[in-house]
């Protein structure tokens, strides 16, 4: 009763709620980001949702455009500015995930989405993570973040799969607040995290 039709019911007022909550808070990041970034100041990347189906997810934009003589991307750890890193620390980055919670793309709680490239590189049991909403927050987010070997997270993700609950994702939900304040377990991919799952696949074959 609850996976199938309360959370979606929390999730919708949750996020609204936060939505007009916080607006102040979006527009002084959004204009922090413009000012210190530049534009865009959302940044889009296509994730898979609930049965694998591919959404844009929203963030708000923490590196610059710099580029090299080639006219390429400078690597993560070069455009990743302190103000960016300050944004990822207090997850101030996420805030217009809460579109995609509203538009039931995301849910509040839930395995985190992951990069499209991802999906050759998992096997049969871990693909289970797309059978729910993927979410703002998680329980491998509250157990590690990108500091954790890529097993323990998606046994992180099953586990919460097998045991969805109200309390489950409310114990979730007041843990992240707490990784949140004390600025814990933050690795960024690309940057200084474990190297990315289609890579660590590839060398680990």
């Amino acid at each position: 009763m609850y996976k199938n039709k309360v959370k979606r019911v929390l999730d919708f007022g949750l996020s609204l709620t936060g939505i007009i909550v916080l607006s102040p808070l979006f527009l002084i990041v959004a204009l922090l980001v413009r000012v210190k970034l530049g534009s865009p100041i959302i940044f889009k990347q296509k994730r898979p949702g609930l049965n694998e189906e591919i959404f844009t997810m929203y963030k708000f934009r923490t590196m610059t455009n710099q580029s090299g003589m080639d006219g390429d991307l400078l690597p993560d750890a070069i455009r990743l500015t302190k103000f960016g890193r300050w944004l990822r620390s207090t997850s101030l980055d996420e805030l217009p995930e809460m579109f995609n919670i509203l538009w039931g793309d995301m849910s509040i709680v839930g395995p985190r989405p992951l990069a499209v490239q991802y999906l050759p590189y998992y096997t049969d049991e871990e693909r289970v993570r797309h059978s729910v909403r993927p979410g703002l927050t998680g329980l491998a987010q509250i157990n590690g973040r990108n500091n954790t070997t890529w097993e323990k997270r998606f046994e992180y993700d099953l586990s919460y799969i097998s045991n969805i609950s109200f309390l489950s994702d409310l114990k979730i939900i007041l843990k992240t607040f707490q990784k949140i304040l004390q600025r814990a377990d933050i690795g960024e991919r690309g940057v200084d995290a474990p190297p990315d799952l289609d890579q660590y696949r590839i060398n680990n074959q």
